[in-house]
């Protein structure tokens, strides 16, 4: 496909279309749910084929009915979000008939690059406010998961007009050739490294981009949290898809005397929800032999480096004599800053976990390491959820959970620095895809005259100067 061709089809078909109808845009939206429900169980299919084994439930949760959602809720209230918003004028000029207001415009053809652990939802979450303002889209799919790349451009055609939205797959030197683009706006969803070259290349045309990136997200186990509770939930989002999730948390902080305890609710749960792994149709693989053999080798290195390693295998299952890329649980005690568990951001079934011995503690060693896509806090202990709240920066909070903050459409979803710039989701994404435009409408009195703006400067200048230097 000639990349630069499909860009300048698309822009010239938003401009001769121009003004894009809420009509059309709530079009769209009905287009891309029925796009995704329509082939529900062929997408499914091609998820565990790329996975080497995915749950139909697992992706039926996460990938499908994830991606319907935020189209559905942009459809219930792309009217409201789109409607143009009265702004005060300055005095005295709303007296004499001047008016100000902003319009939510779209801005154009908006690219969309995708990455493997979410392939289906981190296409269609950002496309639900990317269609909403009115855009048309360009996705490049990611090369790890070809299955699902394909079906999207097998059946996205039967939906959309190639102007209308446009799918593109290939290695990373058609990854490069796209977020070189001069797309009017651009958004990732990846790692923090390759998040560092898509901002240079987006740079030589001052492409505006939103990046949704990742991190060492941590959780901040209190002493007044319930161990069990706690360490089911926590084991839920760090087994869901095999821990290949953004905002799986990364690493576990626990009070010191509550250590032992706490690892052994979380080998319970474990147990519990997964008393098999390798036949177990609930549990994700790892997406290639090169991630898994980076987490197996990771693990070696925290081992060899004086870490304790807890594999949780309740089943006693020979994982080394399978082909099925399943790693269980495994949990890494003592953990110290020179394993690569500590360095980087795991994406897979790994959980470090470190003693604080108080709050304070605890808040530094998250302070100390780059700013965070989630933070997670369990405890009912109000004084301190509030000190850790105003004492941590992270792109988003989930209390008493993980990862759920990014279930709320209402909620702007983002991170911070390292873990990302610009947010969207809900209302938030129809604005980050939109152009705020400002407009005024001058009273019909000569106001310019009035207030001494034109030459000859005399007294009135002096006091309009006099007056706005009041406020």
């Amino acid at each position: 496909m000639d990349l630069t061709a499909t860009l300048a089809a698309q822009r010239a078909a938003f401009m001769d279309e121009l003004p894009v109808t809420l009509a059309t845009r709530k079009d769209r939206l009905k287009r891309a749910v029925a796009m995704i429900a329509d082939n529900a169980n062929r997408l499914c299919d091609a998820l565990s084929e790329d996975f080497g084994h995915r749950s139909r439930d697992h992706s039926m949760l996460t990938d499908i009915a994830a991606s319907i959602a935020p189209l559905n809720h942009a459809l219930k209230h792309v009217d409201a979000w789109a409607k143009r918003e009265r702004r005060r004028v300055t005095f005295p000029l709303g007296l004499l008939g001047a008016r100000a207001w902003v319009d939510y415009g779209p801005k154009g053809v908006v690219g969309v690059i995708a990455p493997w652990n979410f392939p289906v939802n981190l296409v269609m979450g950002p496309l639900a406010g990317i269609l909403a303002a009115g855009n048309r889209a360009m996705v490049k799919t990611s090369e790890f998961t070809p299955t699902v790349a394909a079906t999207f451009e097998d059946i996205a055609p039967r939906y959309f007009a190639r102007d209308e939205l446009a799918f593109v797959s290939g290695g990373a030197d058609v990854g490069k050739a796209f977020a070189a683009l001069p797309f009017d706006h651009l958004i990732f969803t990846g790692a923090t490294g390759i998040g560092r070259h898509i901002l240079h290349a987006a740079a030589d045309n001052l492409t505006p981009v939103t990046l949704e990136l990742g991190g060492k997200s941590p959780v901040i186990l209190g002493r007044s949290a319930d161990l069990d509770r706690a360490a089911d939930r926590i084991v839920m989002g760090k087994m869901m898809n095999a821990g290949q999730i953004c905002l799986a948390p990364d690493y576990l902080l626990v009070p010191a005397e509550q250590e032992d305890r706490a690892v052994a609710a979380l080998v319970a749960s474990a147990s519990a929800m997964y008393p098999r792994l390798l036949d177990n149709a609930d549990y994700t693989s790892v997406i290639n032999d090169r991630h898994h053999q980076r987490l197996s080798d990771w693990i070696a290195d925290a081992r060899d480096k004086g870490g304790e390693v807890v594999t949780v295998n309740p089943a006693g299952e020979d994982f080394a004599a399978s082909n099925a890329r399943k790693l269980p649980l495994t949990i890494v005690r003592n953990p110290t800053d020179d394993m690569l568990v500590m360095q980087e951001e795991i994406f897979g079934p790994i959980l470090p976990v470190r003693r604080y011995d108080g709050i304070d503690d605890a808040i530094a060693q998250v302070n100390r390491r780059d700013r965070p896509l989630g933070l997670y806090y369990f405890g009912t202990d109000a004084a301190e959820r509030s000190r850790v709240l105003d004492r941590t920066i992270s792109g988003g909070v989930t209390l008493d959970d993980v990862i759920f903050h990014v279930s709320m459409e209402d909620l702007p979803f983002g991170g911070i620095g390292p873990s990302g710039m610009g947010a969207y989701h809900g209302h938030d994404g129809f604005r980050t895809f939109s152009h705020a435009r400002s407009v005024f409408k001058q009273a019909r009195v000569d106001v310019a005259k009035l207030a001494g703006l034109k030459p000859p400067y005399g007294k009135g200048t002096r006091r309009t100067i006099a007056q706005q230097m009041k406020g």
